[in-house]
């Protein structure tokens, strides 16, 4: 079971459209938050989240879709949540590696809320299963995600 973005599945993904894009997306890093979470293995590169840690949401940024320090000028989003859902957050190669303006952007694989309430755009997954997961991801893995 998963929660996926409010406006569904989507095969021409934009900024801000509150879909999920379908796609097969290969996993980049991951985040943790090491004051609610402890730090599990994994096969990606993993980045603790500190009060610091946004994601760019700007199309007109350089930094679109990619990590920043906060404070940042652009638009951004927080990566240190309090409702948990970034408590473990895996960053999907969904328009990352090759990164267009407006295409969207912080399209996570991360833990859902209690009530499976639709993302703007991610997959959530119960933390537990995000937990048992994180031991057989490597950024040779992928996700499928279709009609």
């Amino acid at each position: 079971m998963c929660a996926l973005g409010r406006s569904g599945i989507s095969t021409s993904k934009r900024e801000g459209d509150g879909a999920t894009p379908a796609g097969r997306f290969r996993f980049i890093s991951a985040f943790y938050r090491p004051d609610r979470e402890k730090l599990m293995p994994t096969g990606l590169p993993v980045r603790r989240i500190t009060d610091q840690t946004g994601w760019c949401d700007d199309p007109g940024d350089r930094n679109y879709n990619r990590a920043v320090k906060m404070p940042y000028a652009s638009s951004h989003e927080k990566m240190r949540r309090e409702d948990g859902l970034y408590d473990w957050c895996l960053v999907l190669d969904q328009n990352y590696s090759l990164k267009i303006r407006g295409r969207g952007s912080a399209i996570f694989f991360h833990m859902a809320s209690p009530d499976f309430r639709p993302t703007e755009g991610c997959v959530a997954i119960r933390p537990r299963d995000m937990r048992w997961l994180l031991g057989y991801i490597s950024p040779n893995s992928e996700l499928v995600i279709c009609y």
